[in-house]
């Protein structure tokens, strides 16, 4: 697995640049990621992104769009604002965790 330096951190990654250890992660890093992807965080989006890190570790798998709405309680029309294009692979990315299961 390659090892990029981000702001001082140094991360593993995978070959989409997806970090492959969670524990890797904290707020500052996930402001770094968030800004290489064009996106200033407020807090609506830490609270996507805070929803993301907890579901993950009580269920060991990167939470779908659906889950964040359903069970994290932020309608998804309201997660395709904060995280445009491709939501949950965004939130993931900037969450650091693995791309959820069926995003291509």
């Amino acid at each position: 697995m390659p090892v990029t330096t981000l702001q001082g951190h140094h991360v593993n990654v995978n070959e989409e640049g997806f970090l492959t250890d969670p524990t890797e992660w904290d707020d500052d890093l996930g402001s770094v990621l968030a800004a290489q992807i064009g996106i200033t965080l407020t807090d609506e989006h830490w609270k996507a992104i805070r929803f993301l890190r907890k579901d993950f570790e009580e269920q060991g798998e990167t939470p779908t769009l659906r889950r964040v709405s359903t069970v994290g309680g932020i309608p998804i029309k309201s997660l395709f604002a904060l995280f445009p294009a491709k939501p949950a692979k965004k939130m993931a990315y900037v969450a650091g965790l693995p791309k959820p299961h069926g995003c291509v």
